[in-house]
């Protein structure tokens, strides 16, 4: 993501309003949700993929609740940083998402977030189980973090 996508979604997003991180996975959907002022990412809730309305459905439920001005999408790079089969399916999900959520969407970059979140929780001993109920949550609080690091990065150098 450049520094002009990352000021053009910062004005766009309406400063003051919380930001939702989305780790889209193919049978469930890892969630993760700013504080208002944009400084730390904390996990939220995993959606269960059932069919898109409902998703969305639950996705738009969740925005009107916390006051949510704009969604961070993991995009699933392949490692070479090429756009593969799962970027596409992404995108898909983004274009048919707007019409129904009209808020704006920053892609970031998502590669390894849930390894390094798998071996956090296997360093914290946790059991398999446990990782599978919250590793796609954890992925997109890792991702969300990341992306307000760099937003607060690029926006302080503009206050500078």
């Amino acid at each position: 993501m450049t520094e002009a996508e990352i000021r053009a979604f910062a004005e766009a997003s309406r400063g003051g309003r919380r930001l939702i991180g989305i780790d889209l996975g193919t049978k469930t959907i890892g969630l993760a949700l700013s504080d208002v002022g944009r400084q730390i990412a904390s996990p939220l809730e995993t959606i269960r993929r059932v069919k898109f309305t409902p998703d969305v459905a639950r996705l738009r439920q969740l925005c009107e609740t916390h006051g949510v001005g704009g969604l961070v999408m993991g995009l699933p790079l392949n490692m070479d940083g090429s756009e593969g089969p799962r970027v596409q399916s992404t995108r898909s999900f983004v274009r048919n998402l707007k019409p129904l959520l009209d808020l704006p969407v920053l892609f970031c970059d998502e590669r390894l977030s849930t390894a390094a979140v798998t071996r956090a929780l296997i360093a914290a001993d946790a059991s398999r189980a446990k990782r599978g109920e919250v590793v796609d949550m954890l992925a997109a609080a890792y991702i969300l973090q990341g992306c307000l690091d760099q937003m607060r990065g690029v926006l302080e150098v503009d206050d500078a």
